[in-house]
């Protein structure tokens, strides 16, 4: 595996994208982030000559930009379909699954949560994808997927802690 190849290259720059949209604390730019991220994302896994990651992520793109604009749960379900046809058509495995079923819970979580919870979820589907990238070698992915993962819990840490804040006494 060569480090600095151009699918690695291109696989950090989602790495700095993915960081980027993961300290958010504003679901809008975290949803315009992971949007450009996915985009990064999706070209590094074609270059790997990972399809069902390379689709999944292109999907996902839509869906951060989308959810941006519309809560619709009418749209979420065509989206997960959407990602469910990718994994039939793409996927030559039970791991070209991982992205597949990542991508449709967090198209779940996107579009009918927000805050804490959606990013629990998201913070599950992070696991998911550092699975898929380990197993396809994709070096920015790892590091991505590590490093959202530790962003995704401080941020969980400093959104409990400003509700803690702002949450009502009982008087005392």
């Amino acid at each position: 595996m060569q480090v600095f190849s151009p699918a690695q290259c291109v696989g950090y720059v989602a790495f700095v994208l993915g960081v980027a949209a993961f300290l958010q604390t504003a679901d809008r730019r975290l949803k315009l982030l992971n949007g450009t991220q996915c985009i990064a994302y999706g070209v590094h896994f074609a270059l790997l000559g990972n399809p069902s990651a390379a689709a999944t992520s292109f999907v996902s793109s839509a869906r951060s930009y989308l959810s941006v604009r519309t809560r619709s749960p009418l749209l979420a379900v065509f989206l997960v379909t959407v990602n469910l046809a990718v994994g039939l058509v793409f996927s030559r495995n039970g791991a070209g699954w991982l992205p597949v079923i990542a991508s449709s819970a967090a198209t779940i979580a996107i579009f009918v949560l927000s805050g804490i919870p959606l990013r629990l979820v998201l913070l599950a589907c992070t696991f998911l994808w550092l699975a898929n990238n380990l197993l396809c070698g994709s070096v920015g992915g790892v590091l991505l997927e590590s490093t959202i993962a530790v962003a995704s819990v401080s941020t969980i840490i400093r959104l409990a802690a400003a509700r803690g804040r702002t949450a009502p006494s009982n008087g005392a």
